[in-house]
């Protein structure tokens, strides 16, 4: 790998000649700018503004831009003779725990070689106290024209360098968060921790990018003069009625995509309606319990009256058709016994008269 810095690594009164080179790189798919009506190159030309004439790289320098408009010329010279210890060095300046190093600070990422065989007692004698400490060395550096904050730490048997943004560079996250206030219910807790362990962990190295991959086959699907693969219809999303729903379904996804059955009470619910302006207040569980067993009392004396009054006409309406049904039969047998009487009586005066 080639270096891009070479210095010295300063551990107190040691010095270790180091190389640095960078620990990542970049598979971005770059393009070029052209001309869209027959496909021509775009390309920018430096020109030099008080003779009016291109330059080449050789002839160009840095320069600072001072208030009023003037430049003031800076030459490399110059910045390598800064009379800092950092030019050249990358100062060490504590060690402190792995953990109090916020990940947002973290920047690029470099790999530090050891320069030359006198460098490897110090360097292994680094990077194995690091080891036993368990602790990362916060230093200084300059890079790229400017002074840098760094953190070394041991990856295999090399030391690499992060480095660092300046506490001040961090911004803090205001107006971020919601404004509102938001509670959130256990259920809604146990739901988002089933989901998390449901999608369980997985391995970095299983990951890759699809959307450079999909880059390349539409340029090889250009190059062989073919029709670009198209784009699938996205899932049609439903409207989010319910979090709790949401949770639910995201957790019986999960559970399908690794080939598990899902709960059977992993189901959606629709959110309740809401209650009417003029419902009764509820009542607590007590009262409530209690309210309803009065009532329930209530009915059941109210049911009772109407049954005993119910029985008593009844009872009425028999006694009174049984009053009449004795009435008419006694009528009648002495109505029986009268007409016989009276037939006899008017016969006898018949025959007297007669």
């Amino acid at each position: 790998m080639r270096s891009i810095w070479n210095g010295a690594i300063s551990f107190g009164l040691v010095s270790i000649p180091i190389k640095v080179v960078n620990a990542t790189e970049s598979h971005s798919i770059s393009f070029r700018q052209i001309h869209t009506e027959d496909g021509g190159r775009i390309r920018y030309r430096k020109f030099c503004e008080l003779e009016d004439r291109e330059v080449s790289q050789g002839e160009i320098g840095k320069g600072y831009e001072d208030a009023d408009g003037s430049i003031i010329p800076i030459s490399d010279e110059d910045l390598a003779e800064l009379p800092i210890p950092t030019a050249k060095t990358i100062e060490i300046v504590a060690f402190v725990p792995g953990d109090r190093i916020d990940p947002l600070q973290m920047d690029a990422a470099y790999y530090l070689a050891a320069s030359g065989a006198p460098a490897a007692k110090p360097y292994t004698l680094l990077r194995e106290a690091l080891k036993r400490s368990n602790k990362v060395a916060i230093a200084k550096f300059a890079l790229r024209g400017r002074e840098r904050l760094g953190m070394l730490r041991v990856v295999g048997d090399a030391i690499a360098m992060h480095g660092l943004l300046w506490p001040d560079e961090v911004r803090a996250p205001e107006g971020v968060a919601p404004d509102t206030g938001v509670t959130v219910r256990d259920k809604e807790l146990d739901l988002a921790d089933a989901l998390m362990d449901t999608l369980g962990e997985v391995d970095l190295d299983d990951l890759h990018d699809e959307y450079r991959e999909a880059v390349e086959e539409v340029i090889a699907a250009k190059a062989a003069g073919e029709a670009p693969p198209t784009a699938p219809e996205p899932a049609a999303g439903g409207k989010v009625l319910d979090l709790m729903a949401a949770l639910e379904s995201s957790v019986r996804a999960a559970k399908e995509s690794r080939g598990e059955e899902p709960e059977e009470h992993a189901e959606v619910r629709r959110l309740p309606q809401r209650k009417s302006a003029r419902a009764a207040p509820k009542q607590p569980a007590g009262k409530k319990s209690t309210a309803t067993k009065k009532a329930a009392a209530k009915k059941t004396a109210a049911s009772a009256k109407k049954s005993t009054s119910k029985t008593a006409q009844q009872a009425k309406k028999t006694a009174a058709k049984s009053t009449a049904k004795s009435t008419a039969k006694s009528t009648a047998k002495s109505t029986a016994k009268k007409t016989p009487a009276k037939s006899a009586k008017k016969t006898a005066s018949r025959k007297r008269t007669a």
